[in-house]
């Protein structure tokens, strides 16, 4: 085989794996939803917790109260998302938190601290003028990673 030869061949070798590579676009998830069967919410249309790889993406859970207890009640649902896939909040490396009265939040927020034993996340708080339950007043989604 001369040189130009070659060149087309290896041309070719490129070109079929960056093909094969843009159809094979599909993502392995294994999903967990609150003991259901199917493993996900089919009325809202939402998972609790999908693993990508050594990633979780924990969809959020919410209190009604923005009170210590209220505090305690999601991140304990939270710790239940985690340990679905052995995690805990050590494995935590995002926080994203939505709440009506962020006040009451910074107020009480050594409720959450507590769980994170100061190892915490990046974190984002925000105040939003309502969560997808009307009655809900505070809501947190983590992403957590379970190392190799």
């Amino acid at each position: 085989m001369n040189k130009n030869q070659f060149i087309i061949v290896l041309a070719l070798i490129l070109l079929n794996s960056t093909f094969l590579g843009a159809q094979r676009n599909e993502v392995a998830k294994e999903k967990w939803h609150w003991n259901n069967p199917l493993k996900q919410d089919t009325t809202a249309g939402y998972v609790q917790v999908v693993k990508v790889d050594n990633v979780l993406y924990i969809s959020g859970a919410v209190a009604t109260e923005v009170t210590p207890e209220g505090i305690t009640k999601v991140y304990r649902a939270l710790e239940g998302s985690l340990k679905s896939f052995g995690a805990t909040f050590q494995n935590v490396v995002k926080e994203n938190l939505y709440t009506t009265d962020i006040e009451a939040m910074k107020k009480y927020n050594n409720s959450r601290k507590l769980f994170y034993k100061n190892d915490f996340p990046a974190a984002t708080w925000v105040q939003v003028s309502r969560l997808y339950m009307p009655e809900a007043k505070l809501e947190v989604e983590l992403i957590a990673h379970l190392g190799e």
